[in-house]
């Protein structure tokens, strides 16, 4: 099993893949931004379905994903229709348009990723390809298992010394000025 500093490595190398994922973002065309492009993406690869099992899909709020449907609605990359189980529900499903607008994402981020790893062997990318899967693959849905909190850590031997500062912020009365009632603050905030 790896150890503790792989694993804040491994954290740190995370955190840098959200600028991959950035620069991934500045080749999009201007009037598809990212949320736009995963709509279509999931409409891609999902097929048609309701604004709510999108919603569920890309873990965010009904709210924002009603705005990105009606951006793509608005350029012609999606059209909403009755759903015929519930006439109060939609079903969006890609356009043409919509297929061609995802073939050229697909396009550019190729393009991209062929040239920032030109130098990576087919070999190297599969391996890379591989191990992404995996990690997703631990982590399952994340949308629906609760986060789990790590196990305390086993408890610390006792310290020699009390600690300097209480572990609960205890109040203390300050002074009044002028009248005002007086109040309380904790001793990190006291002046």
């Amino acid at each position: 099993m790896a150890g503790q500093a792989q694993y804040e490595e491994l954290a740190r190398q995370l955190s840098a893949v959200g600028a991959v994922k950035r620069d991934l973002g500045r080749i999009l065309p201007q009037d598809c931004p990212a949320g736009s492009a995963a709509v279509l993406a999931l409409l891609g690869s999902h097929g048609d379905m309701r604004l709510s099992n999108l919603s569920e899909l890309l873990a965010v709020d009904m709210s924002v994903t009603s705005r990105h449907a009606a951006h793509l609605a608005d350029r012609g990359w999606i059209e909403r229709s009755p759903d015929p189980a519930d006439k109060r529900s939609r079903i969006l499903h890609l356009t043409p348009e919509g297929h061609a607008m995802l073939v050229e994402l697909s396009r550019r981020s190729a393009g991209f990723l062929a040239e920032r790893l030109s130098d990576w062997s087919d070999a190297e990318v599969g391996q890379l390809i591989g191990l992404l899967t995996r990690l997703r693959a631990s982590f399952g849905d994340c949308r629906t298992v609760p986060h789990r909190p790590p196990p305390p850590p086993e408890s610390p031997p006792p310290a020699a010394h009390p600690p300097a500062v209480p572990a609960v912020p205890v109040s203390e009365p300050t002074v009044p000025v002028s009248g005002r009632t007086p109040t309380t603050r904790t001793p990190a905030q006291a002046t």
